[in-house]
């Protein structure tokens, strides 16, 4: 790693071993702190939370999986930008 490198810690236990953690202490690198299995930061889980609760919403749900894939695109293609 050089010194133009911005490392993200996860806090995953492979990350926490010290033989891990003595290489990343003795590089010059910035270390970034990352909450561990942190679903708020997950953009995509945020999505499907969304297309989920939406699909839930509407009057009449889907029966089929034909119908269920219908209804995902067009809830994805109302998701605000």
């Amino acid at each position: 790693m050089g010194t133009d490198e911005i490392f993200m810690d996860d806090n995953a236990r492979p990350h926490r071993a010290r033989l891990v953690r003595s290489y990343l202490e003795s590089e010059t690198s910035l270390q970034m702190a990352w909450p561990a299995r942190s679903s708020d930061l997950n953009p995509i889980e945020n999505v499907w939370d969304m297309l989920g609760r939406r699909i839930a919403g509407r009057s009449v749900p889907p029966d089929t999986l034909h119908e269920l894939q219908q209804a995902l695109l067009q809830e994805w293609a109302l998701l605000p930008q």
